[in-house]
């Protein structure tokens, strides 16, 4: 090859990456911010919180080479993502927007415990030019080593983070396992952290509690409770000023306000996006009875768990706003309704009469209208009958408490169920480990784990009917029991209609094309009152 056919080789000389602002005006400072983070909001961390911004302050200042920008925070949050993360975020954003050339921070488990999150923001910054220096390890992230060593460290630190994770799982299932209780007690009405640790009452914000349990056996729906106590100027478990239907059902169905705790009911389920699920049987869950003081005694909390289950069948919802809202009914199973008659002169009345009375059938129902002066008289003539036979309503009431008290039989059934869900979860589990190692014949095992699930299911269903029952017998023997003490009170017959007389002792009233009306009490006994009674009125 001669001299002229030689390759010829130009060098092409490096430039500056534009990108990389930092390498720039060499004789301008460095714009430098830090981040500080403490991951709880104990005392003790604050302490350490409140040093480090101090820390970085003078550390940043005092170098000359440095032009201090600011220090960003976050107080009490965890580090495995970044999601939730305001000062972070906004650190980031203010770095990609070019207000920063160079971050500190104390170590790679303060800028995050998720490698993917911590690689993603590092090459972020990196095409933009900010530098990352973390002093623990002292790892500048421009440097050629950088990401090496931030990949390893990032997966330590998250490594790190899920034994933490493990450790702090165990240590709360352990207190479970002890009957411990704690609430989250800035959202949740009626109790404060006593002295020994366990919840103790708020009496102003239980009688709030017994407020609403009072008014939904009354039969005042979730929509009217909220409104009501809105209206009162009643506060939030969370502090605001609106209550709505859903924290009036959480509240009426939540077992810690009679003193009980079911723990455990939801679990984190990835200990990096700390997401959340309920319960279902994954993991154990513990019920721990009488761990702290109750606001709401077990007979009224039985009623009102057995009231909600009866509405939501029923569909017996109303809005609760006059006594005798969602309590009458047509015999032909409708309900009466209040209806004006000549709104618009001088004989202006309400009579409450059948929902269906003029049916688009063309067959309107026969029931009497009513007024509600004769509602009242036919209960007060009802309850009166009770009063005057109330040695024997007492005596014939003694055998059937003792009877409904006695849940002996079911406790039994119940407990040998529990025996068969247990043993059939135990075999469950053996032939699918039996099958995850040694293949077996799928239509054997199909049909040996489709019986095994058969027989899980019929002890869960019986199981949960026993449940029902038994709820449906607290709930009976609890408003025997009521009645009777209203009965044991009252010496005297009643001659004026009382509200809380009649929320605390009627539960419908059933209107019959004959005139007939039939008051149903809340022990399950009834009265009869012909209509030349009540019309009486």
């Amino acid at each position: 090859m001669s001299d002229t056919n030689k390759p010829k080789v130009t060098v092409i000389p490096a430039t500056m990456d534009m990108r990389q602002n930092s390498l720039l005006d060499v004789g301008r400072k460095r714009r430098t911010a830090a981040y500080a983070r403490v991951s709880t909001d104990n005392e003790e961390q604050l302490t350490s919180y409140e040093a480090q911004v101090d820390y970085f302050t003078q550390y940043i200042k005092n170098n000359p080479e440095y032009e201090f920008i600011a220090v960003y925070t976050d107080e009490g949050i965890s580090a495995t993502s970044t999601k939730k993360r305001e000062g972070f975020r906004r650190m980031i954003t203010d770095a990609l927007d070019g207000k920063l050339d160079l971050i500190i921070t104390k170590s790679v488990s303060r800028f995050a415990r998720n490698t993917v999150d911590t690689l993603t923001t590092v090459r972020q910054l990196k095409e933009k030019g900010v530098e990352v220096y973390f002093q623990k390890e002292n790892i500048y992230t421009l440097d050629s080593k950088g990401e090496l060593l931030i990949t390893i460290m990032s997966s330590l630190a998250q490594e790190e983070s899920r034994s933490i994770s493990e450790n702090v799982k165990w240590g709360v299932r352990k207190r479970f396992a002890d009957g411990k209780v704690s609430l989250p007690y800035k959202r949740f009405l009626g109790y404060e952290k006593g002295s020994d640790g366990l919840p103790s009452i708020v009496e102003d914000e239980a009688d709030i509690v017994r407020i609403i349990y009072r008014l939904f056996l009354y039969g005042k729906s979730p929509n009217y409770i909220a409104s009501a106590l809105t209206e009162a100027g009643f506060p939030t478990p969370g502090g605001k000023a609106k209550w709505r239907p859903n924290v009036i059902i959480s509240i009426l169905t939540n077992e810690k306000f009679r003193g009980d705790a079911k723990l455990q009911k939801r679990f984190t389920e990835d200990f990096l996006t700390k997401k959340q699920r309920v319960n279902n049987g994954e993991i154990p869950m513990w019920h721990v009875q009488n761990s702290h003081p109750a606001i709401i005694d077990e007979e009224m909390f039985d009623l009102v768990q057995y009231e909600m289950q009866l509405r939501k069948s029923t569909k017996r919802w109303s809005n609760g706003a006059h006594p005798f809202s969602g309590k009458v009914f047509c015999r032909c199973g409708r309900p009466f309704g209040p209806k004006t008659w000549h709104s618009t002169d001088a004989y202006r009345r309400t009579v409450w009469q059948c929902n269906d009375k003029y049916a688009k059938s063309g067959i309107p129902c026969n029931s009497p209208h009513l007024t509600e002066g004769q509602m009242k008289l036919a209960f007060l003539t009802a309850f009166n009958a009770q009063l005057n036979n109330k040695a024997e309503i007492f005596e014939a009431y003694d055998e059937v408490l003792r009877i409904l008290t006695d849940n002996s039989v079911l406790d039994t059934e119940a407990a040998e169920l529990q025996s068969e869900c247990d043993v059939v979860t135990e075999l469950v589990k053996k032939i699918v480990q039996e099958n995850a190692s040694a293949p077996l014949d799928q239509n054997d095992y199909n049909a040996r784990y489709n019986a095994l699930i058969g027989r899980y299911e019929t002890a869960t269903a019986r199981l949960a009917e026993i449940d029902a029952e038994r709820l449906e017998r607290n709930a009976k023997r609890a408003n025997i029991t009521r009645f009777l003490k209203i009965l044991m009170k009252q010496d005297e017959l009643v001659t004026e209609f009382d509200d809380e007389l009649w929320y605390t002792t009627a539960d419908s009233i059933t209107v019959y094309p004959d005139g007939t009306l039939k008051i149903t009490f809340r022990d399950g006994s009834d009265i009869e009152i012909a209509p030349e009674i009540w019309k009486a009125a």
